[in-house]
């Protein structure tokens, strides 16, 4: 099973090389997600994928770390 971060950078990746992919992300990410990976994305989650440009860059501000570590291990908790 592949891990959250190794999943993001499999649809990056695969956005670069295949424009079909890339529109059915954008317009359904859980969607598109299932049907090319097989992943159910939970209901609970929302999913928002934005596309950048030569003009328009996007900042995306991780969770605080202490939010997303168990305990004091540095274990990283599951993402779904």
């Amino acid at each position: 099973m592949m891990t959250p971060e190794e999943l993001k950078y499999k649809i990056i990746r695969m956005t670069w090389e295949d424009e079909g992919f890339k529109a059915r992300l954008l317009a359904n990410p859980k969607a598109a997600v299932k049907e090319t990976f097989g992943i159910d994305i939970p209901e609970s989650f929302n999913v928002q994928v934005l596309a950048e440009t030569d003009t328009q860059f996007y900042l995306v501000l991780p969770k605080e770390p202490s939010t997303v570590l168990v305990g004091g291990n540095n274990e990283p908790r599951a993402g779904w």
